[in-house]
């Protein structure tokens, strides 16, 4: 699968707080974090977690019609999310499968 070949950066944004960010092999943006964590370690955590069965796939259509997916932990806490819109739901899928979306 491509998405074996994604690279992951972790950094500090403006406030200090540690974010990641995941690119594909071609360098395009796909993932990102959906909020910055104190330590680098709990930033790592979030990036290297896998989809449980527990898990809530969102998908929706932003306010400029492009389609978009969400993960939701049990605790109703968002994990994961698209980084970006895009025109066909097929391609919001597509995407969220690196994340551990198993649907079709």
């Amino acid at each position: 699968m491509a998405a074996d070949k994604d690279k992951f950066e972790v950094y500090q944004d403006k406030r200090g707080e540690y974010r990641w960010r995941r690119f594909a092999s071609n360098g395009t943006l796909v993932g990102a974090a959906t909020e910055g964590y104190k330590s680098e370690k709990d930033c790592k955590n979030n990036m290297k977690r896998k989809s449980k069965d527990s898990d809530k796939w969102e998908f929706y259509t932003d306010k400029r019609g492009e389609h978009r997916w969400r993960c939701k932990a049990s605790n109703g806490k968002v994990i994961h999310a698209s980084s970006e819109g895009y025109k066909a739901k097929k391609d919001a899928k597509s995407n969220a499968q690196r994340f551990g979306y198993e649907g079709k």
